[in-house]
């Protein structure tokens, strides 16, 4: 597998943990279909036109550059979701005087808001798969509500989604 969804030097990337490089494989997986998704959507219209005698129509140019926006768009939130989440597993591997940084055992509380809220969503989700149970969880967790601040409801509201 090549890995091009980030640019990481070879020292950078030796230095990433077991869990670290897991991320970055899955997020390459997920760059890698939705390019070949985009591939197929292409061909599959060139064939439509090619059928229909419109080959050079502009309207395939048209459509391959949205479908192509759409894919780069669709790629670079892989992309930002996975340098997130590599900060803070970087982060997660410091701690305090308590020990490590965990939710909820030992909060980090030097993470700005939004990495506070990829800590608690990503806790909720895999803590159980039923969405239900994870929902009700959340709305009873006192700590979330002072921990989270005003994305707390944003993340009641993404969890309720699930529902």
């Amino acid at each position: 597998m090549t890995i091009d969804i980030i640019d990481l030097t070879d020292p950078e990337y030796s230095d990433l943990s077991p869990v670290q490089l897991s991320m970055v494989r899955v997020a390459q997986a997920k760059k890698d279909k939705i390019l070949a998704t985009a591939e197929e959507e292409k061909a599959e219209m060139f064939q439509v036109l090619t059928s229909n005698h419109f080959e050079r129509s502009t309207a395939y140019d048209l459509y391959v550059q949205q479908v192509d926006a759409d894919a780069e768009e669709q790629v670079n939130t892989v992309r930002e979701d996975l340098i997130l989440q590599l900060a803070y597993e970087s982060l997660g591997s410091e701690g305090d005087e308590n020990g490590p940084y965990r939710y909820p055992q030992n909060p980090n509380y030097n993470l700005s808001y939004s990495e506070r809220f990829l800590v608690v969503r990503n806790y909720y989700m895999e803590a159980t798969d039923d969405p239900n149970a994870r929902l009700q969880a959340y709305g009873m967790d006192s700590l979330a509500r002072s921990y989270l601040g005003e994305f707390y409801q944003t993340l009641y509201d993404l969890l309720a989604s699930y529902c």
